[in-house]
Parts: C-alpha cells; sequence; structure tokens
C-alpha cells in the first residue's frame, strides 16, 4: 500500500480492473487482480513507498476499489459526524473485512471503548488477530464460517439462521459497509434482526447499500450508472446472471419495509454515486437507523 499522498496511477488502474472484469473468465479473474497488485506491492515496497501498517493491495482484493486507508478514515467521519460514534462505545463491525475501519478506530476509541468485529474471510481475520488485536487490547476479531457463494463458498452455517454471539442490548453502535451488497433476502433479514436483538435502545446501526427507486432506475435506463444491475429477481437485481452475491441491489422499499418490521427508525438516507448521480456524499447509499423500543 502507498504511503499518504502517493498511490498508484488511479485511471491506468480502474481501465486495467474493468478491462479483467470483461475479459478474464469468473474463475480466473481474482487471481489475476491478485497478481497485478501484488507486482505493485512488490515495486512499492522497494522503492520505500509502502506504509507498512497497513496490509498489501492483494490482500484487500475483496474489499474492493479505491484507497483503503482513505476509505476507512472517511468513514470513521461519517459514524463519528452522522452517526453520533462516541470514543467509549460498545462497537459491532459486521463485515470487518481485513480492517479498513478498525485501523483508523485504533485513534478514535478510548480505553473504555471497545471494538468487536467479525467476517467469513478467515485470512482477513488472521491478519487483523496479528496486526490489531496484537496492539489494541479492546479490538477482538472473530472468524464466522459464514456460507456465501462469492466469498466462503465452503462455509457451513447459513446467514439466514447465524446468531451474532453477543449478548442482548450489548452495543452502542452497529456498522456495516458493503455487506448487505452481497447478501440475499433471507439473510440480510436475518442480519438485521440479529441487528436489533444486539443493539442498545436508542442506539444507532450504519449501513450501506444499493438502493434501487425512480432516481436510480431511471439514471440505470439511460446508461449514467457504473453498476448494471440488469439481472431482476423481483424485489433485488443483480449484476452476474450466475453468482448473485457479488453485487446486489435492492428495492429501497422493500429495505424501508424491513426497518418498520424490526422497529429501527430512519434518522437519515445519505444516496450514493453508483448510479450516476450528480449530488451524493459516498459511493454507495447509507441508511442510519435507531432502535426504537418494543
Amino acid at each position: 500500500m502507498a504511503s499518504p499522498g502517493i498511490r498508484y496511477p488511479g485511471r491506468i488502474r480502474i481501465f486495467l480492473v474493468n478491462v479483467a472484469r470483461r475479459i478474464l473468465p469468473r474463475s480466473t479473474r481474482l487471481i489475476s487482480l491478485k497478481f497485478f497488485y501484488f507486482l505493485s506491492d512488490i515495486i512499492f515496497r522497494l522503492l520505500g513507498l509502502a506504509d507498512k501498517r497497513l496490509p498489501w493491495r492483494s490482500e484487500t482484493v475483496f474489499v474492493g476499489r479505491g484507497d483503503f486507508k482513505e476509505i476507512g478514515q472517511k468513514f470513521v467521519r461519517y459514524f463519528i459526524e452522522l452517526g453520533g460514534l462516541q470514543p467509549h462505545d460498545k462497537v459491532l463491525d459486521i463485515g470487518c473485512g481485513i480492517g479498513r475501519m478498525a485501523i483508523p478506530l485504533t485513534r478514535y476509541l478510548d480505553g473504555r471503548g471497545l471494538y468487536e468485529g467479525f467476517d467469513i474471510i478467515e485470512s482477513a481475520i488472521d491478519w487483523c488477530q496479528r496486526n490489531i488485536s496484537s496492539h489494541y487490547e479492546n479490538f477482538h476479531f472473530q472468524w464466522a464460517d459464514v456460507f456465501n457463494r462469492e466469498y466462503n463458498s465452503k462455509g457451513k452455517f447459513k446467514a439466514s439462521r447465524y446468531r451474532f454471539p453477543w449478548a442482548d442490548e450489548f452495543f452502542d453502535f452497529v456498522f456495516l459497509t458493503s455487506v448487505f451488497t452481497h447478501m440475499l433476502p433471507d439473510d440480510l433479514e436475518n442480519y438485521l434482526s440479529e441487528i436489533r436483538r444486539v443493539l442498545k435502545k436508542g442506539k444507532k446501526c450504519f449501513i450501506t447499500y444499493f438502493l434501487l427507486n425512480e432516481e436510480s432506475t431511471t439514471l440505470m435506463n439511460f446508461g449514467k450508472s457504473q453498476a448494471d444491475f440488469k439481472y431482476h429477481h423481483g424485489k433485488f437485481r443483480t449484476l452476474e446472471r450466475d453468482v448473485w452475491e457479488s453485487a446486489i441491489a435492492y428495492e429501497e422499499s422493500f429495505i424501508l419495509h424491513l426497518y418498520d418490521k424490526y422497529r429501527l427508525g430512519i434518522d437519515g438516507i445519505y444516496y450514493g454515486s453508483w448510479c450516476g448521480r450528480k449530488r451524493f456524499l459516498n459511493y454507495q447509499d447509507i441508511v442510519i437507523a435507531s432502535k426504537k423500543d418494543s
């Protein structure tokens, strides 16, 4: 990874990644991208330009595009400014990946605060335990062997039945970044019910989506969207015909129905640029909600 102010040539990298997505078979695409980034990692480290506190870019392929460090810092600002996150809060990071949010949170949460993260990618959890938990005793990471065709095809637990390993009303703040964008409806609904269970009354959850509404679908129809969710499946659409979990967009009305069902009151919806909007906050859409009294 490049140190602050030094990045891979953005347009060239995006061009090569897009070409790879179009021409490479799915079975070899991820391996090819990892190899491309691995060569970049070696060059940057030989030149002394890499930030050794961060994972290699080839280790973060599954977290998506963009600058790893900048995105983490940006979301922590959102958590604080939009979600009201406090330094002493107990935080749950669902789909924590390889520490993109945890790393900047180590500089915000104080000794009274607690961070718990889990992910279905075992290698990411191993990295976080070695490089974060070993230095911050209030940061904990767990591997959840949950099935997902895109990221953990041999997982033994169904996401639709998975119970989070924490007590009721344990957390002050729960967040998911680019998680529900890879989960099917039954899985998403179970996770949302678990979020309500572990969240304290009046406290907030922060979740990103691809939301389908009149504006986003119109922009897609006119070819403005960066993501063309062209395969229709009722209340959701997918980027790919076969592996639906590669990216999923949901009807906004369906998501709002689930929030109402699980007594999560909407505090704000911040729409993203993914569909080609002129005015946006982030790439994906963001929904912030609070747990209502039963």
